[in-house]
């Protein structure tokens, strides 16, 4: 991952800092915004360089390689040691706004329901359901043959990661998008991960259901979602914003399960835009206390 300098850095916890960039506020303090991402599964710390480098001054951003996946080789895997990292990375910071993306979602919707939201800015998930395993009640979990299909893939990723691999990287973009990163770039970057570590963490991921958390979202949230997302239709987006507090729902038209990558720019004003109105909202109560 290239910081500011242009340099890699290669260890646990990425940052991409603009420390540099921070304005002056009206009583002459330095400020900052502070963004934690969370990546998705399988995937690593540094497919947020782009953005961050596009982001500019004025943001901290960091971005660590959850457990399992890139330089984070621990034994410990699955959502909650996810969490916990999150909650490490937290207290380091000051109120960041939390960005998790498909599995990174997830981690920051179980973020919530065990730590609250005293500690965030702010939320933004990018293409996820709070329960990818389809049944008689839910047909807002991933877009797959059935439960089986999704069960399945714990094996085959231990039996045949180069193939799976290959299914990944193409079911993360919209078919005409034209992304940061090719499915090629992609695919060898998913070759480079354990698969033994991966199957465990896939393993954890098919129990997750936090459909009880997103009401319990009581900060200014961002709804994002990818119009031609292989994985997730336009509902599951939609229902997320319908039940938590103070969420905006923004659908990337040429984007499929990756719009920060796919429609790089036009993520950049959305969430600048989103975090503008953070502030306007957050002045405004303060002047209501």
């Amino acid at each position: 991952m290239a910081d500011v300098a242009g340099n890699i850095v290669h260890s646990q916890c990425l940052f991409l800092s603009h420390r540099h960039g921070r304005t002056p506020s009206r009583a002459g303090r330095l400020v900052t915004t502070q963004l934690l991402f969370l990546h998705g599964w399988a995937m690593t710390g540094d497919v947020f360089a782009d953005l961050a480098a596009r982001l500019g001054p004025g943001f901290e951003c960091h971005a660590p390689d959850l457990p399992g996946h890139g330089s984070n080789q621990t034994s410990r895997l699955g959502l909650d040691a996810c969490c916990d990292l999150v909650d490490t990375l937290v207290h380091d910071l000051d109120r960041p706004v939390l960005v998790g993306w498909s599995m990174g979602a997830g981690a920051a919707w179980r973020y919530v329901r065990t730590r609250g939201t005293s500690a965030l800015a702010g939320l933004i998930t990018i293409d996820m359901s709070p329960r990818i395993m389809p049944d008689d009640g839910w047909d807002k979990g991933m877009k797959a043959p059935g439960a089986g299909a999704i069960l399945a893939a714990t094996a085959r990723i231990r039996s045949d990661w180069p193939r799976v691999a290959g299914c990944v990287s193409r079911n993360m973009f919209a078919a005409r998008s034209a992304p940061v990163l090719s499915a090629e770039e992609v695919r060898l970057r998913l070759l480079a991960q354990s698969p033994e570590h991966l199957s465990r963490a896939w393993e954890d991921l098919v129990t997750l259901d936090e459909r009880q958390t997103i009401p319990l979202i009581d900060i200014p949230y961002l709804v994002c979602s990818g119009r031609q997302s292989r994985l997730y239709s336009d509902a599951t987006a939609q229902w997320i914003c319908s039940q938590a507090r103070d969420a905006r729902l923004h659908q990337f038209e040429g984007s499929g399960h990756s719009p920060h990558l796919e429609e790089p720019d036009l993520f950049c004003q959305v969430l600048r835009n989103f975090l503008r109105d953070r502030r306007g909202h957050a002045l405004q109560e303060g002047r209501r206390t």
